[in-house]
């Protein structure tokens, strides 16, 4: 079972596509300091791996939310060290959810852009199923926040069975958990201003979401964690 400590394996050329990005933005972003240094190689070529890919898909994030250079470099600085791309692409949530839905529609080119690779047909049909991307003339239309998810996606040892319904089961039991949280706020601003309400509206999503997020994914590691160790006793604790 691979981990996010996985062995950094991509060239700068294989990271940069991967990312959707171009190799000289990838150097770019290493001189600021906003990634870092690959594992040098033999014939001292650099290699990259999966914390890259979670940093720049986060940048890519921040700088869709309007976030200058400067602005973004702050916000990569105050993260916690030794961070995995599982914690990466926990803050790349959080950041996705402050920004309104966005459905665009981009060619096929663009789109592969986006992700980062070339679609297949059957690619394509499998995101459409999911609600990532729907078929808009001769282009294509696309929830931008669900892209890189369902790109990733692809490439799980999942059926799209499976797929469609573990989506099911987060759909209601998000709807679920935020209609009752919506129903404990309710009751505790119900008496305040209407201006104290529309703030703590505001304010509250970002923590919610972020708090959700965070207990999902100790919950999730806890249940991974005793699925590893039925499969391999001899599993140490903390390895899934």
């Amino acid at each position: 079972m691979k981990t996010d400590a996985e062995d950094p394996t991509l060239t700068i050329d294989e990271l940069a596509a991967r990312a959707g990005v171009t190799v000289r933005t990838v150097r770019f972003y290493g001189t600021k300091g906003l990634l870092p240094p690959p594992v040098i190689g033999p014939r001292r070529v650099g290699h990259y791996g999966p914390d890259h890919v979670a940093r720049l898909a986060l940048i890519e994030e921040l700088q869709q939310q309007g976030m200058t250079l400067a602005a973004i470099e702050r916000y990569m600085q105050r993260l916690p060290p030794g961070l995995s791309p599982g914690d990466l692409a926990i803050h790349r949530a959080v950041v996705a959810s402050w920004a309104p839905d966005a459905v665009e529609t981009v060619t096929r080119a663009e789109l592969e852009r986006r992700a980062g690779r070339e679609l297949a047909d059957e690619d394509l049909r499998r995101l459409a199923a999911m609600g990532v991307v729907g078929a808009d003339g001769e282009g294509f239309r696309v929830d931008v926040g669900l892209l890189r998810l369902g790109v990733r996606l692809l490439d799980m040892p999942l059926s799209q069975d499976a797929i469609l319904a573990a989506r099911r089961v987060l759909i209601d039991h998000s709807r679920a958990a935020a209609h009752e949280l919506s129903q404990l706020f309710r009751g505790e601003v119900s008496e305040r201003a209407a201006q104290d309400v529309k703030s703590l509206s505001s304010d509250m999503q970002p923590l919610v979401v972020q708090a959700l997020l965070t207990s999902f994914q100790r919950s999730l590691k806890e249940e991974l964690r005793e699925w590893v160790k039925a499969a391999d006793p001899s599993e140490v604790d903390g390895s899934a």
